[in-house]
């Protein structure tokens, strides 16, 4: 099976090589039908500290490496403009 690849946006970058990224996706209400954000936060291992605050980053699943962090950073995501 393959590993999941998510983009999303750095919204923490406060832990040491560690970093909260937020993936959107559009979902469709059960009852209503209308389509709706949904935000799923992730925690992802960032090595070097190298990713701020706003960075649009790629991330990849991996084995756990800590009790919440099953992410790793893969890079900037296409078109993403570094500060």
């Amino acid at each position: 099976m393959p590993k999941k690849i998510f983009t999303g946006k750095v919204i923490s970058d406060k832990m040491d090589k560690t970093v909260v990224v937020a993936v959107e996706r559009l979902a469709q209400h059960p009852l209503y039908r209308k389509t709706i954000k949904k935000v799923s936060k992730f925690k992802a291992h960032d090595e070097e500290n190298k990713y701020k605050t706003g960075d649009k980053v790629m991330i990849i699943e991996s084995r756990p490496i800590s009790k919440e962090k099953r992410w790793v950073v893969l890079g900037m995501a296409e078109g993403a403009v570094s500060k």
